[in-house]
């Protein structure tokens, strides 16, 4: 089960109207606005009943056990281009996209392969793991909410998942995260495998290798959709990452790469993009893709990540107005508090 610490006390005092983020109303103060700036639009007032069913009040912020997935050596299987997969003409690109249905091929994720890795089964039982995840990705999907409805940031459908420093769990996070939402009755997750120098999402899922984001954004010719692959996880697509070259970061700062991503999110209702990027200080790609995003999610590592590293990665971060932590692999907690115990689920 897991255990944190909970974040220091200090910090500016409530302004009246702001709705305070997950972590800061779990450790009881607005003690990391003093690192994250600038402050993301203050959301208008739910309904007192969607306030109750969603925002249970938790002390301390949630911190997950399990370490990092960084080197796995699952070897993936040989991959066979979409049949569809032919030159596209690039001025396809110009106009306002239209509602992209990812119909890639479908591939079956081994449930033994992800319970190994200490991953959210699906379809399978509670567990304290699964909770933990329940409200982390609760307050993301508002947020995503209220882009859609016009109150919050741009493109707050977009989540990229980062760390200051390798070894902190953000690909962890990042697969759990994605299969968390994917269990949500109205919504459909593409999971996007941003870290170009040593992608490991689908070596983490079982899935093949193949052409993915930035072979899109490099050649005009590839169309993303089909790029994309699926799985027997209802509502839970994969994008590779591609090719890379010597200019990922070059390509993420383009102007193509908005056309691109408009694509994967432009005229749908229920469609969220994680992006597993690299971490910040150890590669540039993170603080590209941050133009890109509408949230941004830092996994900080307890015992490990160090204050000067995580407002270093904040502060790259800087193009994302809307930046949370989330503290992963705590072990103790002053308050005792254990997630996922309520109804006896399974450690």
């Amino acid at each position: 089960m897991t255990d944190q610490s909970h974040l220091p006390p200090k910090g500016p005092a409530k302004r009246p109207g702001r709705r305070t983020s997950l972590i800061e109303r779990a450790g009881g103060g607005d003690d990391w606005r003093r690192i994250v700036a600038p402050e993301s639009q203050a959301p208008a007032a739910q309904p007192e009943a969607a306030r109750k069913a969603t925002f249970a009040p938790i002390q301390p912020p949630i911190a997950l056990e399990s370490g990092p997935l960084d080197g796995l050596s699952h070897e993936p299987a040989p991959f066979s281009a979409p049949a569809t997969q032919a030159a596209r003409d690039p001025a396809r690109f110009d106009a306002i996209p239209a509602a992209q249905v990812f119909r890639g091929t479908f591939h079956a994720i081994d449930r033994k392969h992800l319970r190994e890795q200490g991953l959210i089964e699906p379809e399978g039982p509670v567990t304290g793991l699964l909770e933990e995840f329940r409200i982390i990705k609760r307050q993301l999907l508002l947020t995503a909410a209220e882009t859609r409805a016009g109150r919050g940031p741009v493109h707050g459908m977009r989540i990229l998942v980062c760390s200051a420093l390798p070894g902190e769990g953000k690909t962890f996070c990042a697969v759990n995260l994605a299969l968390s939402m994917a269990a949500e009755k109205d919504t459909e997750v593409l999971l996007v495998d941003a870290d170009f120098a040593k992608p490991s999402v689908l070596s983490t899922l079982g899935l093949p290798g193949g052409p993915g984001l930035l072979d899109a954004l490099s050649d005009p010719r590839v169309a993303v959709e089909d790029c994309i692959l699926g799985t027997d996880i209802p509502g839970l697509f994969v994008l590779p990452a591609g090719n890379a070259s010597g200019s990922d970061t070059e390509w993420l700062a383009a102007a193509r790469t908005a056309q691109v991503l408009d694509r994967l999110t432009s005229q749908t209702r229920g469609r969220i993009v994680i992006f597993d990027s690299s971490p910040v200080l150890a590669a540039s790609q993170a603080s590209a893709l941050a133009l890109h995003v509408g949230q941004a999610v830092v996994v900080v590592r307890a015992d490990m990540t160090s204050e000067a590293a995580l407002r270093d990665a904040v502060g790259l971060l800087s193009g994302c107005d809307d930046i949370k932590l989330l503290l992963n692999a705590a072990h103790f907690s002053p308050s005792g508090r254990r997630f996922g115990t309520y109804y006896g689920y399974k450690e």
